[in-house]
């Protein structure tokens, strides 16, 4: 049985809708993290090819993703979307009061 039209473009409307939540979140969270700025202070080094630093950064992400990915997928057999989410919200939660305590 092919899907119909309507039911391609829910799919096309839902992929799109996820790429851009991750897009966006991932995209945030970097913005001014430790990652840029290190890439920066690479970048900055006058010797250093700028090119170099992004496809060398850019190969990092990627790559650390799709650890992500592959980590995601292989516990969600294990255990429940919701209670994944719980335990990443707190694991956030903690990392933040220690990041504020430790001032």
């Amino acid at each position: 049985m092919r899907p119909s039209t309507t039911d391609a473009s829910l799919i096309s409307m839902s992929s799109l809708q996820t790429f851009l939540v991750v897009f966006s979140t991932v995209f945030v969270a970097e913005i001014g993290d430790k990652t840029q700025i290190a890439t920066m202070l690479f970048a900055a080094d006058g010797n250093t090819s700028r090119w170099t630093v992004f496809f060398g950064a850019a190969a990092a992400l990627v790559l650390a993703a799709g650890i992500g990915v592959l980590a995601g997928a292989a516990l969600e057999r294990f255990v429940s979307p919701a209670t994944l989410k719980l335990v990443a919200g707190i694991g956030f939660v903690i990392i933040g009061v220690w990041t504020i305590l430790s001032r």
